[in-house]
């Protein structure tokens, strides 16, 4: 997986990344595009994070099964996905 080669190292993100199907989060017209690493554009104007900002972002965390999180402005869902 590329993420690792960038970086990532929790398994617990790399997982989720893998079992959370991103092209439901984004137009038909780009679900080719689904898994290319960079942002695309969804509803409202607004855009999809790309796969390594959001792996970075949820590894910056350090998350436990203790933790809770409120995401605000979730757009898409995909982030709250990878998050539960």
């Amino acid at each position: 997986m590329e993420l690792r080669h960038d970086g990532i190292s929790d398994t617990d993100v790399l997982n989720a990344i893998e079992r959370v199907p991103r092209e439901l989060f984004v137009p038909d017209a780009f679900a080719a595009h689904a898994y290319d690493n960079r942002a695309l554009p969804i509803a409202a104007g607004q855009t999809i994070s790309q796969p390594f900002v959001v792996a970075l972002m949820t590894q910056a965390l350090k998350l436990n099964t203790r933790c809770k999180v409120l995401e605000i402005g979730t757009g898409s869902g995909y982030q709250t996905a990878i998050l539960a």
